[in-house]
């Protein structure tokens, strides 16, 4: 009676090294397909994700050591605060995570809590909904390159905007009750005293500690992204992607979603890149369903995108579970103002 759960509590410990050493047999097992897929995953990383996310990143350090955030926050209060129930520098994150893309509001978020610029409860909270799709990606990537059509781009900008917006306002409730008060005085004396502000004389230092800073963070998401494009490859070539698609279709079809989506909901629940341009590839007489699952797809964000958070915050004592629980919500929302906007503005229907 006792061996089941010794075998139980085994499997338990050795999950992980077993998880990992089929990987890497399967990485030899199938080299043939494995290798076109890495080297296109770094081409996607090095053509699409470093030329519009480091940018970004130097820019956010760049701005953490100057007194922005301090004026944002004395602006901004009246806003984050009865809106979002946070201190008026969440803006920041909040900004800059609209303007820029995955994973730079989480990052941001992170350093406040580091710095002990908002408490732990709100900078949960700006995790819900401050780490989105930057317009570059949504209205560029995918909306020209991808759609072939710009409108398409900012109808799913605008909805994602707006998912993001509402999932916020949720999240205003996220720990009510139990937060950690910080008083906004000492707090922002405390985050000057820790990082200098730019100046003339310590620019260089500043901007050398910010480019490392970001190559840092950008080669972290490199690794995610050729990771994800090995995953996914050797799911395609093992056959196992294609059966967890004759799988669930009929959980689809009852939706009236026709099975040719369901291979690229199933990649971009994985890596959402990948899985945009295979919906988007399909073709299909009703385009608002590639939209709508493209609108899904964005507020989510995936697997590889959850693990570029969580090895983030992971350095913080912050929960990872209200940037779960938001992303799965800004999905559902922005899914949904994508159909509503479709059929309240004709101009965004796309159906034949």
């Amino acid at each position: 009676m006792i061996k089941p759960s010794i075998y139980v509590v085994k499997l338990k410990r050795n999950f992980l090294p077993l998880l990992f050493l089929g990987f890497t047999f399967c990485l030899l097992l199938f080299s043939s397909s494995n290798l076109p897929a890495v080297k296109s995953g770094l081409a996607l990383w090095a053509n699409s994700v470093v030329p519009s996310l480091f940018p970004f990143f130097v820019a956010t350090e760049l701005l953490m050591h100057t007194n922005v955030v301090t004026l944002l926050g004395h602006f901004l209060n009246n806003f984050m605060k009865p809106l979002f129930n946070i201190r008026g520098e969440g803006s920041f994150a909040f900004i800059m995570g609209i303007i820029s893309g995955y994973p730079v509001g989480a990052k941001i978020a992170t350093n406040f809590r580091e710095n002990n610029i908002c408490s732990k409860e709100e900078c949960e909270r700006l995790l819900s909904f401050t780490n989105n799709s930057g317009p570059l990606f949504v209205i560029g990537t995918v909306g020209i390159l991808m759609f072939r059509n710009t409108v398409i781009g900012i109808l799913l900008f605008c909805t994602h905007l707006l998912a993001c917006i509402t999932v916020g306002i949720f999240f205003r409730f996220w720990k009510k009750g139990k937060e950690t008060f910080l008083n906004s005085s000492k707090n922002v004396s405390l985050y000057n005293s820790q990082k200098n502000y730019a100046s003339f004389s310590n620019l260089g230092e500043v901007l050398a500690e910010s480019i490392t800073n970001s190559i840092s963070t950008i080669l972290l998401i490199g690794g995610f992204v050729v990771i994800f494009s090995s995953i996914i490859s050797i799911l395609k070539a093992s056959g196992i992607l294609n059966n967890l698609t004759v799988l669930i279709s009929p959980i689809f079809q009852l939706f009236h979603v026709d099975s040719n989506f369901v291979q690229g909901i199933l990649t971009g629940f994985l890596e959402i890149t990948n899985g945009i341009n295979t919906i988007s590839n399909i073709a299909s007489r009703k385009l608002s369903i590639n939209i709508i699952l493209v609108a899904f797809l964005l507020g989510f964000g995936g697997i590889s995108v959850l693990l570029q958070v969580w090895s983030i915050v992971s350095k913080t004592d912050l929960s990872i579970k209200p940037y779960v629980y938001g992303k799965i919500l800004q999905g559902v929302f922005a899914s949904f103002y994508t159909y509503v906007f479709m059929n309240v503005f004709p101009f965004f229907n796309f159906d034949l």
